[in-house]
């Protein structure tokens, strides 16, 4: 050790740089193993290594028994917990009757990182051993195997999460809401269709790469307000098992913090833009001839080019773009990751720039309407768990005559009180539709009304 350490400190650098090099190939003709270390991050220090993860999932899985120091941490809804080895213990696997061995181990940084996991001052790595005589076996095969165990073993197991972002970083809480496609307001019919689409899609992987197109698909979910929008984008996580990205586009700064955002986001995930008509100046209609003009002569005008600029000060910072949405739905950049769904949501389709909802960029569109007899047996049995009552005719008629959404449905059947029973709830919601079917009625006199003296004016 004393001799090792005066080494150390006085030999020369370029010389023990030789001494190492010609040392180790000494070394392998008396050695007969092959180690494979792998990182937990690359070289950027930005990302995890993926590669990383799965083996940390694989090896917790199959040889986290052998080991006698471990590290524990919850599992999947915080119900259990998933144990992996401890820094500096080793294991033993077995791979066709071929035996190796997984050490995990850390070292110190000499210059301090900030990744966004771990401590700043560690890197830590697994290191594989095996014999040579196993090498195209171990690098052909096995470890093919552990990858493809551990990401699958990582999506049985893993927290689903809910994503948001503040700038050009996110942050999240566990995902846990309990909609699913069997208690969705909505047509049998089209529900179905709607899941075969996407069972379809989750299964596309071979089909995309043979065609040549990157591995996601848009969906336009729009529709007046309270028919259940968000509570489909839900549905749709819980039936693919996939993460959701909210993504709000006001606090992103710029189209390059957008493209931060992209890249962080995962595989297996859907990526959610809600009321896409109330983002940004990014939705409406190209500006006409006219419009054009008048800013030009906004421009010319100080007093006017004073008032926007301090109009633009006092409102929205955000300086991402039409293009640069565009870009991060379909551009080049979306491609870096697979399996995921892009899903705008709005109210007024017909605010919407056709460039943005074409087929290609949102692939299926789908209409939320208001309420119909279908959906309310629905709601029925979600609510009062009824499948038949004596004023379902009553109430079918008057679905057919007034236009009451889901969610307006949904409260009337909501019980109140703690004695109230589905007849109470039933008979409010009979009042509400008989009520929304005599506004209608206003509202269509009031219309005819203004059209005839419109017409009278013309003429």
């Amino acid at each position: 050790m004393f001799i090792w350490a005066m080494f150390q400190q006085y030999f020369p650098h370029d010389l023990r740089r030789h001494f190492e090099k010609y040392s180790h190939r000494l070394m392998k003709f008396f050695y007969p193993y092959i180690q494979i270390t792998v990182p937990e991050y690359g070289r950027d220090h930005f990302m995890r290594n993926e590669v990383y993860t799965a083996i940390e999932t694989y090896l917790s899985s199959n040889t986290a028994v052998q080991a006698k120091r471990l590290k524990a941490d919850t599992a999947k809804n915080n119900q259990s917990l998933v144990l992996t080895i401890d820094d500096h213990e080793e294991v033993e696997d077995e791979f066709k009757g071929v035996k190796l061995w997984w050490a995990s181990s850390t070292i110190t940084a000499r210059n301090q990182t900030f990744p966004f996991y771990g401590q700043p001052d560690e890197k830590r790595y697994y290191r594989l051993t095996f014999h040579k005589k196993h090498r195209d076996l171990i690098t052909k095969e096995y470890l093919s195997h552990v990858l493809r165990e551990g990401k699958a073993i990582n999506v049985r197991t893993r927290q689903r999460k809910l994503y948001t972002n503040n700038g050009s970083m996110w942050s999240h809480v566990v995902f846990d809401h309990p909609a699913t496609f069997h208690t969705l307001a909505m047509e049998a019919d089209k529900k179905r269709e709607i899941i075969e689409d996407l069972v379809s899609f989750s299964k596309a992987e071979d089909f995309y790469a043979r065609i040549g197109k990157a591995w996601k698909r848009g969906y336009l979910l729009y529709g007046p307000p309270g028919t259940g929008k968000s509570t489909m984008i839900a549905a749709m996580a819980n039936l693919l098992e996939y993460d959701v990205y909210d993504l709000e586009l006001t606090a992103v700064k710029d189209n390059t913090e957008l493209r931060k955002l992209l890249i962080q986001t995962s595989s297996k995930s859907i990526i959610v833009i809600e009321d896409i008509d109330c983002s940004l100046d990014l939705t409406g209609q190209r500006k006409t001839k006219k419009e054009n003009e008048a800013a030009e002569e906004e421009e010319k005008d100080p007093i006017k080019k004073q008032a926007k600029v301090g109009d633009s000060d006092q409102g929205k910072t955000s300086k991402v773009t039409l293009s640069g949405l565009l870009n991060f739905i379909d551009g080049l950049w979306s491609a870096c990751k697979g399996e995921r769904l892009i899903v705008f949501t709005t109210n007024y389709m017909e605010k919407l720039d056709p460039a943005l909802i074409r087929r290609g960029r949102m692939d299926k569109h789908i209409e939320l309407s208001y309420c119909s007899f279908e959906s309310f047996k629905v709601l029925a049995r979600n609510y009062l768990e009824l499948d038949s009552h004596h004023l379902f005719d009553t109430i079918e008629r008057l679905l057919g005559e007034s236009r009451v959404t889901p969610a307006d449905v949904a409260e009337h059947l909501m019980p109140k009180t703690s004695v109230a029973d589905a007849e109470t709830s039933l008979k409010s919601l009979v009042q509400a539709l008989e009520m929304a079917k005599e506004e209608a009625m206003l509202k269509a006199k009031e219309e005819a009304k203004e059209k005839e003296s419109s017409a009278r004016e013309e003429d």
